[in-house]
């Protein structure tokens, strides 16, 4: 049987979500896609910085409650865009969870637009934040 298309939304929600699968912190799978005019221009996921050891080998590092040792999948997303030299400016960010305030900041400051996020996450301050910032905020299956 044939399954029905699924709109361009739903579809870079579920490639963030077989992203996500590469995350090395087992407390969150989180995986986040950029787009620019319905192209991927980069991905990421949860997990150490570049040659240091993830949580599936060294265990977590914590503090506040969080995993520290991780960088998360929208920070990775936009580092990788800006390491192959992509401008982030007007993108989308697709993300299987909402955005941490500190992933907020940096998506502003990407001059990211919008962000779809599959599932809410926590922190609702970023409501506020990205409504200020007059960027577009999704989130597709449950919200605050």
């Amino acid at each position: 049987m044939f399954n029905a298309r699924p709109n361009r939304d739903q579809y870079f929600l579920n490639v963030a979500t077989v992203v996500s699968t590469r995350a090395t912190c087992d407390r969150a799978n989180i995986g986040a896609v950029l787009v620019q005019d319905n192209y991927i221009i980069s991905t990421g996921y949860n997990g150490a910085p570049h040659g240091l050891p993830h949580c599936d080998e060294a265990g977590h590092l914590m503090e506040n409650g969080h995993c520290v040792r991780t960088t998360h999948a929208e920070q990775n997303a936009i580092i990788q865009a800006a390491v192959h030299g992509t401008s982030t400016a007007g993108a989308t960010l697709y993300t299987t969870h909402s955005p941490c305030k500190i992933c907020a900041k940096i998506i502003l400051n990407a001059h990211i637009k919008k962000v779809v996020a599959k599932n809410f996450y926590r922190d609702d301050t970023v409501l506020e934040m990205f409504k200020q910032a007059n960027v577009e905020f999704v989130i597709i299956d449950n919200k605050p």
